[in-house]
């Protein structure tokens, strides 16, 4: 599969982390799969507490690393909190109800996605966080944001365009218009 990227930010403290993941969560539609990707420390469990925010959710969000799966109601959606970073556990962690949370009718969030590899359903929203480089960048992350298999996301790419127009995120690329090309930018991170 493919990915398709739609845009490139870099976010300057955790704050910006959270507010992108408010986004999302507050247009993601029922059945999503996001699949997060990044070093320890690179702010996934920031961006979905971010996602839990955008749905309603105001409890404590941390990283289910032990138990394989948290499920958080009380929200606009349900919110299915996967953790793959234990190497080996793909048939628990699927046996665990990932399959069927990712068929259902709440949003489905993984981090360490990439240990699961094709497992992850088609199309999928994938986000990747990775530290920026130097001792001034503790809090810095770039972020890129795309689609991983056939088919568009209205949603996302409404949500994206929602925060392009305000918010402290620095972009560096945009997927826009009909031919998708991204906007020229001298400052433009390169797809990976």
């Amino acid at each position: 599969m493919d990915l398709e990227v739609l845009a490139l930010c870099r976010s300057n403290c955790p704050q910006d982390t959270e507010a992108l993941g408010r986004a999302l969560g507050e247009r993601a539609q029922p059945g999503t799969v996001i699949a997060l990707h990044g070093d320890l420390g690179s702010g996934k469990t920031c961006l979905v507490r971010g996602i839990a925010r955008g749905l309603g959710l105001d409890r404590p969000i941390g990283s289910p690393s032990y138990t394989l799966m948290q499920t958080h109601e009380g929200g606009r959606l349900q919110l299915h909190h996967f953790d793959a970073w234990m190497e080996g556990r793909q048939k628990a962690f699927l046996g665990d109800g990932a399959l069927e949370a990712w068929h259902g009718a709440g949003l489905s969030v993984v981090e360490w996605a990439d240990r699961l590899g094709d497992w992850l359903p088609d199309p999928h929203v994938e986000i990747e966080l990775s530290h920026c480089s130097g001792p001034e960048n503790t809090d810095r992350r770039e972020i890129r944001l795309g689609i991983r298999g056939q088919g568009r996301m209205l949603w996302l790419e409404g949500a994206l365009e929602a925060l392009r127009g305000g918010g402290a995120l620095e972009w560096k690329s945009f997927k826009n218009g009909p031919s998708g090309e991204p906007e020229s930018n001298p400052e433009r991170l390169e797809p990976r």
